[in-house]
């Protein structure tokens, strides 16, 4: 008779408890990975430190990896765990806050489940929803780390060469060679249909004085688009003149890409030329191909000091190159905001699109804006 194999230890059962919720969070966990960690962890010893570094080397395979290791391993490890971290590995419970009855005051507490309202709502949820120009420090360093969780879906169009399909035109060449393998004998036709390919997008973000509160956001946005489709993405900087940072947003690194387009931009935080600034790109850039059957989102807030009727022709020219034409005004969002800046009504009759980009929800709808087209 076989004695049973001894229960693990609640300090290996909560290892696995933890790599569990990385697995949860999005994390490639293997069991390899798994042995490796724990091995990991009883070589260098129980301290939270080297526990902390073991997890890292051992469980993380990419570098957005990073902020979603960092988080969880916070809550796991907490020093004052709550008691539901010592049930079964699952779902992570979002944080809730306690707001008190609205009782009189000196109205003793009865106890009963009525008397205090619990409202769960995880801190990157309100913060998903805040203004880019209102945070603080901290929630500007959250931020950044959920913007480097974004994964943009390019938008396509269709090629001009044909690909193998399930439905679509006749294939005839494949049809045939299908037929030689089964002696002549044509079991089913086989079809073809055009073939997509990526859609060009070009970002023209706004960073004069106007707009400063929210140009180091989205040009962090802008690195993201950049980095999912480096090919097929252009950026360029608006102000007093026109600067191309494609190739620096193309630096893997956000913080080296954005202190390589800092340095690439000499009017950040200056004035605002955008009629004069978009028949620059038209010229230069637009009518050579940048924009052509491209979706061109303008990123400002519509305050000209030049010429608006310049601008409205500018955009009227754009519009013609573009396949559709996006414009993105942090103060859409805001309530009571009414456009009445020189700049947006001279622009409203050739936008496809007028959206909010105060937020990273708003950021995220841009995606699917973007994606659609």
């Amino acid at each position: 008779m076989s004695t049973p194999e001894p229960a693990p230890s609640d300090p290996v059962r909560g290892l696995v408890g933890f790599t569990a919720v990385l697995r949860h969070a999005g994390l490639a966990i293997t069991t390899d990975r798994v042995a490796a960690f724990l091995t990991a962890v009883d070589t260098l010893g129980p301290d939270r430190r080297h526990v902390y570094r073991a997890g890292l080397h051992t469980l993380c395979s990419d570098p957005d990896d990073l902020p979603r290791y960092d988080r969880a391993f916070a809550e796991w490890f907490d020093p004052d765990p709550s008691p539901s971290r010592t049930r079964r590995a699952g779902r992570t419970p979002p944080r809730q806050s306690t707001l008190p009855s609205a009782e009189p005051a000196g109205e003793a507490d009865t106890g009963e489940p009525e008397s205090r309202t619990r409202a769960t709502a995880t801190a990157t949820e309100i913060l998903r929803h805040r203004d880019l120009a209102e945070l603080s420090v901290a929630e500007r360093a959250h931020l950044r780390s959920l913007l480097a969780l974004l994964r943009p879906a390019p938008p396509t169009r269709p090629s001009r060469r044909r690909a193998p399909a399930r439905r679509g035109g006749a294939d005839p060449r494949r049809t045939l060679r299908a037929a030689l393998r089964t002696d002549g004998e044509l079991c089913a036709p086989l079809y073809r249909d055009r073939s997509r390919r990526p859609r060009k997008v070009v970002l023209l973000v706004d960073v004069s004085g106007s707009m400063e509160p929210y140009a180091d956001a989205l040009l962090r946005f802008a690195h993201v688009v950049v980095r999912r489709a480096p090919s097929s993405t252009e950026v360029f900087t608006l102000g007093t003149r026109l600067t191309r940072v494609t190739r620096e947003l193309r630096l893997r690194d956000p913080e080296h890409a954005l202190s390589a387009a800092g340095h690439a931009i000499p009017d950040w935080s200056g004035g605002t030329r955008l009629g004069e600034v978009l028949a620059a790109f038209v010229d230069r850039w637009g009518r050579r191909g940048a924009a052509r059957r491209a979706v061109v989102v303008v990123f400002s807030d519509g305050w000209e000091r030049g010429d608006t009727a310049l601008l409205g022709t500018q955009l009227d020219r754009l519009r013609r190159l573009a396949h559709r034409l996006v414009w993105v005004n942090p103060h859409v969002g805001k309530t009571g905001y009414a456009p009445v800046q020189g700049g947006i009504v001279a622009a409203l009759p050739y936008l496809d699109d007028l959206l909010a980009g105060h937020s990273l929800a708003t950021l995220e709808e841009l995606l699917e804006v973007v994606a659609r087209a």
